[in-house]
């Protein structure tokens, strides 16, 4: 019994696999933020930017 008891205390002193669990979810996390935030802007950038084409005057090329 005291060698499955060693065996675990050792198991849950031994951390150096998770800080490669820990960044792999933040950076998980944040490409999932930044993917949703990119899709959410695009549609409003793309209309202001639409709106902002439609209201410039027309201009003929030069040489014309």
């Amino acid at each position: 019994m005291t060698t499955l008891t060693k065996l675990l205390s050792r198991f849950k002193s031994d951390e150096d696999g998770a800080t490669l669990v820990e960044y792999g979810i933040a950076l998980g996390l944040a490409v999932t933020l930044g993917a949703g935030a990119l899709l959410t802007l695009s549609g409003d950038v793309g209309a202001t930017m639409g709106a902002a084409s439609e209201a410039m005057p027309v201009q003929a090329a030069a040489g014309s």
